[in-house]
């Protein structure tokens, strides 16, 4: 059976404040609709709908599953992730940062570590790895961003970057 419990465009829940599977079961809260999704090999992140809202009136593919709502793809696509934080460490990211003088975008760097490890493209999430990487020596104030957001989807408060670029700090 295929089972799809869903959220009203937005992130609203249906029924009147319940989760609600297509078998027709109705859960109140969402651990309850987690565990039923499961069972029925749904993915637990967007309970089998495919779709995720990271924000206010944005909708997109769920990044637990690749937009499949299956239990199956959402496990191998977090065995991949996992993978992924043990191959590319801060250190790996450290290191091909350092190889740049001036500025440098996500892609070139998680490009760069993709042809280092020889991995085929689609093996692993290596841009989202980079990525949090990147963005924790941000914090650390080791490497300054250094692009406009590409698009405001909420104002200023929801931003898009698609290929965003630093450039290593100068420490005195």
């Amino acid at each position: 059976m295929n089972h799809s419990i869903s959220l009203a465009p937005g992130g609203v829940l249906l029924g009147g404040g319940a989760y609600v599977c297509v078998c027709g079961a109705s859960f109140a809260d969402r651990m309850p609709a987690e565990l039923h999704a499961a069972e029925n090999d749904r993915c637990t992140s967007c309970l089998g709908t495919g779709e995720e809202a990271p924000a206010p009136g944005v909708t997109g593919p769920c990044t637990g599953c690749a937009g499949t709502g299956g239990r199956r793809e959402q496990i191998i696509w977090q065995l991949a992730h996992s993978e992924a934080e043990q191959l590319i460490t801060m250190s790996t990211v450290r290191g091909v940062v350092a190889g740049f003088e001036g500025p440098f975008h996500l892609s070139e760097i998680a490009d760069t570590i993709r042809s280092g490890l020889d991995l085929p493209l689609g093996r692993l999430p290596v841009g989202p790895r980079v990525r949090d990487l990147l963005l924790e020596m941000q914090a650390s104030g080791e490497i300054t961003m250094i692009s406009a957001p590409d698009e405001l989807l909420d104002g200023t408060d929801v931003v898009l970057y698609r290929d965003p670029a630093w450039q290593r700090t100068r420490l005195l």
